[in-house]
């Protein structure tokens, strides 16, 4: 049965993968795949040997001997507990998404538009690097993605020039979440679990992080497709942009920085933090919309859409939900092979054929060749449960550089491939990048930024 479940997923990764020769979208496979192996699992129940415990990372003592009822609710537990920490990304990707579509109903995304004078492409592609690099450790990199798409939809209109801008995006958003404990779900994970500690996390991963951006940037500056300028359409500003843009954006982007300050005090998931900021940002949306469609320009035209719907009505019907439930597929589908135990017996398996894991880490070797395939394996399938079965697998105490190097190769492998991070999936979604091209055109790059930054680790780690 576990054959059975291994294949599923495989066929449905090669649907994902093959969308656009299919012609079938993607969230289809997601999703089947998710019931299917689900299904599979609650049919097959008494023919598994084990059970991971993904709140404890390890393996059920004694699942065998339970009864049939035992397993069976065992495995509700699990089921209920994977889809709770998948809705929990969820609720924080619609609130934010939501938030950003409200900056974006009040034209709050022309006020940044505004600030980015040059029409210099290689400029653009720097400022836009740095600030995905930077803002992604603020508000972590899903929602800096999500945030720097939207003004980059604003600001460069040839779509196949901007797939270029958020493949780097990607890559600079991935290497920023990486050293910050609330940057990537996975730091987020190795933070609370007490294995690194902010001080450290920054002192190690700094210096490997920002090469993992500026040395793909560096080299994408050199590409043709970077090359002149940008086409600015003008006739953009013949239409009258809201009194109340600036502070939308403000207020919106404030709002977001505060999830991480209000989970701090409180110790509640971010998904609360960004509920409590979606309803703020909310109030002063409803105010300011009176406000923004009284005024007397005869110049300024207002929609069906803002004529007869609340700002929020407006913001939450132009969510991708497309891309929100292609994430509950693949995530949930994730959560059955990690459920199985299959990802956690893939590294046991990996520690006694490399007996050297697990000895003296800095000394190079076997142990530093594991953490890149770590890298390689968070950006074929994910790097939750890679850093999950880490977890499990390692006892070594906080702030050993292993946990650093677990924190980086799952942080930043994931830019490899495009599915292989929550940023890379939200910009699929977005932009509709095709798998394979992102594989031709981004990977690469991606390569180059992982393979530099570890090295640099490597010269880190000694200092501390």
């Amino acid at each position: 049965m576990e054959a059975a479940i291994i294949l599923v997923f495989v066929i449905g990764y090669l649907a994902i993968t093959l969308e656009h020769n299919l012609k079938i979208d993607k969230l289809i496979p997601a999703l089947v795949m998710m019931a299917i192996s689900w299904a599979l699992i609650a049919l097959g129940l008494e023919s598994f040997s084990q059970w991971f415990d993904s709140e404890a990372y390890s393996l059920v003592e004694g699942f065998v001997g339970l009864s049939s009822e035992g397993k069976m609710v065992l495995m509700e537990e699990s089921l209920l507990h994977h889809l709770g920490k998948t809705s929990e990304i969820l609720v924080f990707l619609l609130g934010a998404m939501t938030i950003v579509e409200i900056i974006d109903y009040f034209d709050g995304f022309s006020t940044i538009k505004d600030f980015v004078k040059t029409k210099k492409k290689t400029k653009i592609l720097w400022i836009f690097s740095i600030l995905a690099f930077f803002l992604s450790a603020i508000i972590d990199n899903l929602t800096a993605t999500i945030v720097l798409i939207s003004i980059l939809q604003k600001i460069v209109k040839d779509r196949d020039v901007r797939i270029w801008y958020a493949g780097l995006i990607i890559i600079a958003a991935n290497a920023g979440g990486a050293w910050s404990p609330i940057g990537d779900v996975t730091t987020t994970m190795l933070w609370i679990g007490k294995k690194v500690s902010t001080g450290y996390l920054i002192g190690y991963l700094f210096v490997p992080s920002f090469l993992s951006m500026a040395v793909p940037a560096f080299i994408a500056s050199f590409l043709p497709v970077f090359k002149g300028n940008l086409e600015i359409e003008e006739e953009v500003k013949e239409k009258k942009k809201s009194k109340f843009s600036g502070t939308m954006l403000y207020l919106g982007l404030g709002a977001i920085v505060f999830v991480p300050i209000f989970k701090m005090v409180t110790h509640l998931p971010p998904y609360m933090g960004m509920m409590l900021s979606l309803g703020v940002v909310a109030v002063f949306a409803e105010i300011y919309s009176s406000s923004k469609f009284s005024m007397t320009d005869t110049d300024f035209e207002e929609s069906d859409a803002h004529a007869h719907h609340s700002p929020v009505h407006s913001s939450l019907s132009k969510i991708e939900l497309p891309s929100i439930l292609f994430f509950l597929g693949i995530l949930m589908a994730v959560a059955a092979l990690e459920s199985l135990g299959i990802l956690f017996g893939f590294a046991e398996s990996l520690k006694e054929t490399l007996p050297m894991l697990g000895t003296e880490l800095h000394h190079a070797g076997v142990s530093d060749l594991v953490m890149l395939l770590l890298g390689v394996g968070s950006a074929v399938i994910d790097n939750v449960p890679l850093v999950a079965a880490s977890l499990g697998m390692f006892s070594e105490p906080i702030d050993n550089e292993l946990w650093h190097f677990v924190a980086f190769s799952a942080g930043t492998g994931g830019s490899m491939l495009i599915i292989g991070s929550a940023a890379g999936v939200v910009a699929m979604g977005m932009e509709k990048i095709d798998f394979f091209w992102y594989l031709k055109k981004i990977s690469w790059l991606a390569a180059i930024g992982f393979l530099v930054g570890s090295a640099a680790f490597m010269v880190t780690r000694t200092l501390f």
